[in-house]
């Protein structure tokens, strides 16, 4: 059972439009409003795919009633810790060749107890999980090393820690040890301190990860592809997609596909960019199922082209 961690989850409605018009008001061609949230995009890709998982969450207000309501249809079993402020609400304006503008609001405040409790909720649940995830920014209130606290419950009671995140968050997570990170490109010049004009660029920082503490790197790198630095060694992959619709939630269902395969090794990096491409091509955030994934299209090699520039980061 995967268990994965959402400090501060949302609402995310995303409205198709045929062209974004700053000032003009515009018609969307359709919407739909998703369970939101890094950590959430992941139970929900594993409950896509088949498997076994618990979001836990901290919920509130009307949108937290209607957040769990929409997991618990998506057959995501959620543990809710229950919180003062009110569940946040995102938007995503889609526009049709993949160009998406995103709105995405700050999050209610955790207050010492709340925040405590979420924490203690985890190690509770931990010690069914074989990884706990933790996944997204954390919301105003909690100290910056609460996720090296939420890697050090799971390592305590058997599981792996697997960290989503940037930012001093991740930063200061590394010295705990964390089984797995996964930046994406930006993400992971931010945590070196420098750009990243090359994927040799990015296999160095992603070294310096490691010998920070991360156990392994999983990196997105968008149209690029990933880079799988672990035990197994030095990976790369990509994988062909004919058309993006939205890429909102995508590297989360890339993660889902990772931790779902093992959660190492050049298999588990394949089946992370199957997932991920999936994902682009679907409405919203619409999580893949087996029947979306296209195996064919994902190419994994050792052979690393070093030299080949960035498009991000």
């Amino acid at each position: 059972m995967i268990l994965t961690v959402t400090p501060n989850p949302s609402l995310d409605r995303t409205y198709e439009v045929r062209t974004l018009d700053r000032g003009a008001v515009l018609r969307a061609t359709a919407d739909r409003v998703d369970p939101g949230g890094k950590g959430v995009n992941v139970s929900r890709a594993i409950a896509a795919a088949g498997g076994r998982t618990t979001a836990v969450l901290p919920l509130g207000g009307p949108p937290g009633t209607l957040l769990a309501a929409l997991l618990a249809d998506r057959g995501v079993d959620v543990t809710v810790v229950s919180i003062a402020g009110q569940t946040r609400s995102n938007i995503s304006l889609a526009e049709p060749d993949g160009t998406l503008t995103k709105i995405n609001a700050a999050g209610p405040a955790l207050t010492p107890e709340e925040a405590a409790l979420l924490l203690a909720t985890v190690r509770g649940h931990a010690s069914a999980a074989g990884w706990v995830a933790g996944c997204g920014s954390l919301p105003p209130g909690p100290a910056g090393t609460w996720y090296a606290e939420l890697v050090a419950a799971a390592h305590a009671v058997g599981a792996r820690a697997a960290l989503d995140t940037s930012g001093p968050a991740l930063l200061d997570a590394l010295s705990a040890g964390p089984d797995l990170v996964k930046p994406n490109a930006a993400e992971l010049a931010e945590a070196v301190g420098r750009p990243l004009a090359t994927l040799g660029d990015a296999v160095k920082a992603a070294e310096e990860l490691r010998d920070r503490g991360a156990g392994a790197v999983l990196a997105s790198l968008g149209a690029d592809g990933q880079l799988l630095l672990d035990a197994t060694g030095t990976h790369y992959g990509r994988a062909e997609v004919p058309a993006v619709r939205s890429n909102v939630g995508a590297g989360d269902a890339s993660l889902a596909g990772f931790l779902l395969a093992g959660g190492t090794g050049p298999a588990a990096l394949a089946s992370a960019l199957a997932h991920g491409a999936a994902a682009v091509q679907l409405p919203g955030s619409v999580m893949p199922t087996p029947a979306d994934l296209d195996p064919a299209a994902v190419t994994v090699t050792r052979e690393l082209p070093l030299d080949l520039p960035l498009s991000e980061g």
